[in-house]
């Protein structure tokens, strides 16, 4: 008897992409604030621009993701811890690469300056990434179809 691979509807994805993103600004934004002594208003709105560049990536990433799981037989809400790392380092990189010139016109910084940003944020933004992925696979779990 085989199995085929279930994944997340576009409905599911889309529901992790909002609360993601929404959870992460509510810590980045004041903490981005404080650092380069820039008010709300103006980390926010940078913060809003990345988050919807962020979005997008994170659509596109994880259904290409996905559909990688799913040619290996393998349901996302179960993935591997070493899955999960290779997942978020993943995600995390190409945000960076494509964020690198939102930094440098926004803040007028260097791009060195912008990459240790980028840096700093990304770093902890793994982290996030990975206990945000797991909380939300363990609240909404991909279900098996059985035959």
């Amino acid at each position: 008897m085989s199995q085929t691979a279930v994944m997340r509807t576009g409905r599911d994805r889309l529901r992790y992409t909002v609360t993601f993103e929404a959870s992460l600004m509510m810590v980045l934004i004041p903490a981005g604030a404080a650092f380069f002594d820039k008010g709300l208003a103006d980390i926010g709105l940078l913060g809003i621009i990345l988050s919807l560049k962020a979005m997008l990536v994170n659509l596109v990433y994880n259904r290409v993701f996905d559909h990688v799981d799913a040619r290996a037989n393998r349901i996302s809400s179960d993935r591997s811890n070493i899955g999960r790392i290779v997942h978020a380092a993943g995600f995390e990189t190409t945000l960076m690469i494509t964020s690198l010139p939102i930094y440098m016109w926004w803040l007028n910084v260097t791009l060195l300056q912008a990459f240790m940003t980028d840096v700093v944020v990304t770093s902890s933004v793994v982290v996030y990434t990975y206990v945000f992925t797991l909380g939300y696979d363990r609240l909404f779990p991909v279900v098996r179809a059985t035959s």
